[in-house]
């Protein structure tokens, strides 16, 4: 699979973005409306069936962290989701991801690599089923994750902190058992090896033209200021 031709522009609600266009895939903290994490993306496929976007290597993004500043990773688990928090700039210090979504699906799948572009993962992200606006997708994230290996072994991520967000009041027992059922759902695919694992996503590559976008000032207005 090679990378699409490249276009510009945004679109309007209901439409499709054109190869190259630049958007903001966003997640709400759970819970609420307020956005905590924005990753500034590059559009590589968007149909009606399928957004296949590229976070580039250094891209600036938001994300969460403790009020002092310190990575929400090293909080203990008991206290994690209810010690105060803001937001920070950062870099992606990882290399580039390639996210996978279809439309009402409950999860994303992300495609990993190491430096020399040697495969290594696809990653199941289980969320809020996207809600498109005209700057980007917005989502919440559900915690509980699965990773995919090339030999199609798979793993479940996560479930210390899926069990203390139900422990903190993030999620009440009948929306933890919709993740997991979509979890489940999602193994299923990885058994019968479905879309999008059996698509090729591995072999692609990023058109090598294509800027890194800027996170803007404004990445986390509302899309109902925004929207035309």
């Amino acid at each position: 699979m090679t990378a699409e031709t490249t276009g510009t522009g945004a679109c309007a609600e209901g439409a499709r973005w054109a190869p190259g266009a630049q958007i903001l895939w966003r997640y709400r903290d759970n819970g609420g409306d307020h956005v905590h994490i924005c990753r500034p993306v590059t559009v590589v496929r968007d149909s009606p069936d399928l957004l296949a976007v590229w976070m580039a290597p250094g891209t600036e993004c938001v994300k969460p962290v403790l009020a002092d500043g310190t990575p929400v990773h090293e909080e203990p688990l008991a206290t994690r989701y209810t010690a105060p928090r803001t937001t920070r700039r950062a870099r992606w210090s990882g290399t580039g991801v390639l996210k996978l979504v279809r439309p009402g699906e409950p999860w994303s799948v992300w495609l990993f690599w190491d430096d020399d572009w040697e495969f290594r993962s696809w990653y199941v992200n289980l969320e809020e089923p996207h809600t498109r606006w005209s700057g980007g997708v917005d989502s919440e994230d559900h915690f509980l994750d699965i990773s995919v290996f090339p030999d199609r072994t798979w793993l479940w991520r996560d479930e210390d902190e899926f069990a203390q967000a139900q422990r903190s009041g993030l999620m009440d027992a009948a929306q933890a058992a919709r993740v997991r059922e979509a979890g489940r759902a999602a193994i299923e695919v990885v058994r019968s090896w479905g879309p999008p694992f059996s698509d090729g996503w591995e072999n692609w590559r990023p058109e090598p033209h294509w800027p890194v976008p800027e996170l803007p000032a404004d990445w986390d207005r509302t899309p109902a200021h925004t929207a035309p």
